[in-house]
């Protein structure tokens, strides 16, 4: 059947039109027609950065990693050989596509902490396996602290998305990252590059030395002059939290030489980069965010090839930062609509950000070329008094809900950081950053206005 001619007279514009001041729906219907993730912003100061086309949410659907192995499911017919699916098909798919060769429709969730076993020289010798190389065991499962089936449907599914060999679940993301800080450590690379602003917790976490790294703060061009013989990372975000800067990601994985190039890609999502495409060997998120995208699970993940993600297992035997199996399924169930939600979300950012940069109470709005649903802003007046006039937005951490959060970093989220170092890294104490969600882009406005004051 073909489609010849789609009328859209309701709001008078055809689906390519620039958008203006568009409610949701409009900018919905628009996103259903325009390319993959194309948002167009128009500046209007010299501070805000309009989102640009769409580059890696493009690029995925034409490169696909291969699942975790050991605890993927079956490709689905028709695509063990090599075919290649969308990501919005990934995000719905992956991590199921056994499901209905067992007669299944939703995902099952495995509660289970411990399974039986009658051959315990079987048993011994899985777990001298995995002893060696961190591989997840053949067969059955053996301990809910080596893996849970419910969480590798997750690790499978964002493996996929994220273009890697495999994929590795936490209890949070901090735990995430903890767990490479350790792996790296235990090989007697303590050393970490690191650039700011990254989020406040790991900030604090290389700063404090809490795991025994020692870190060194550099600007992008100084990553290569910074590295020793005993660095064992280089770990940006991009956006970063929370002023939503961005870094050429290839140039950062070329200055990086061997020394693996971890990217905390949380804001992002692989809906928008991809950036084990870009060169960085580790890919983390603090999946409590826009993967779960409900506010109603905690956990963080890092994508990886197999054999960093053997060392991961290891840690994560050790340490025990495991993933419940329910945040697993709510995880797995979140991945399905991630697409559909960063890009209507995305929308209303888009349009927000282009109200408040046209605002004069608002001094400076930073919102990524690369689109998203982040928008930072400085405001003229006082940060405290928006945050406690809001109505219908959430003041609160965290971000990459549903509905939409407010929050003042230097107060809550990068606290914890130096002030000076806060300060330096553009963490302004008139700075607010807004997670912008899924409500009718009007009344998102609406409210902002009232609680921006006269």
């Amino acid at each position: 059947m073909k489609i010849h001619r789609v009328q859209y007279d309701g709001f008078g514009h055809g689906p390519n039109v620039t958008r203006t001041s568009a409610s949701t729906i409009r900018s919905v219907f628009r996103l259903l027609f325009m390319d993959f993730g194309s948002v167009d912003v128009r500046d209007t100061c010299d501070d805000v950065e309009g989102a640009g086309r769409a580059t890696a949410g493009d690029a995925a659907a034409g490169k696909r990693g291969s699942g975790v192995r050991g605890s993927a499911p079956e490709a689905a017919p028709g695509l063990a050989s090599g075919g290649l699916r969308a990501l919005a098909t990934e995000a719905v798919h992956a991590g199921r596509d056994d499901l209905a060769r067992q007669g299944l429709h939703a995902v099952p969730i495995d509660l289970s902490t411990t399974y039986p076993s009658y051959d315990s020289r079987g048993e011994a010798a899985r777990i001298d396996a995995f002893a060696t190389d961190g591989a997840e065991p053949e067969g059955p499962p053996v301990y809910g602290r080596l893996g849970n089936p419910t969480v590798a449907r997750f690790e499978t599914a964002l493996a996929r998305l994220e273009g890697t060999e495999s994929a590795v679940a936490f209890a949070s993301g901090m735990a995430a990252l903890s767990a490479v800080l350790l792996v790296r450590n235990a090989m007697g690379l303590r050393h970490v590059v690191a650039v700011r602003p990254l989020y406040g917790c790991s900030d604090h976490l290389l700063t404090a030395g809490l795991l025994g790294s020692e870190v060194t703060w550099v600007d992008p061009a100084g990553i290569a002059d910074a590295l020793r013989p005993d660095t064992g990372l280089v770990l940006v975000e991009s956006p970063a939290n929370p002023t939503l800067a961005e870094l050429d990601l290839r140039a950062v994985a070329h200055a990086c030489g061997s020394v693996p190039l971890l990217a905390d890609n949380t804001f992002a999502t692989p809906v928008l980069q991809r950036p084990a495409e870009q060169g960085a060997r580790l890919v983390l998120h603090s999946a409590t965010k826009y993967l779960g995208g409900h506010g109603d699970v905690m956990a963080g993940v890092v994508a990886c090839d197999e054999e960093f993600a053997g060392r991961l297992r290891q840690v994560r035997f050790a340490t025990g930062g495991v993933l419940h199996p329910f945040a697993g399924y709510l995880l797995l169930r979140g991945l399905s609509t991630l697409p559909v939600r960063v890009r209507a979300a995305s929308a209303n950012a888009a349009e927000l950000a282009r109200r408040l940069a046209a605002d004069p109470r608002v001094a400076r709005v930073h919102y990524p070329r690369l689109g998203g649903a982040m928008i930072a802003f400085e405001i003229h007046g006082d940060p405290h008094e928006v945050t406690a006039a809001v109505r219908l937005i959430t003041p609160a951490v965290s971000l990459g809900s549903v509905d939409t959060l407010i929050q003042h970093p230097a107060s809550i989220s990068h606290r914890i950081v130096d002030a000076e170092d806060r300060r330096h890294s553009g963490v302004s104490d008139r700075l607010l950053r807004l997670s912008v969600g899924l409500e009718d882009v009007e009344d998102l406005w609406r409210d902002l206005d009232g609680a921006l004051g006269e």
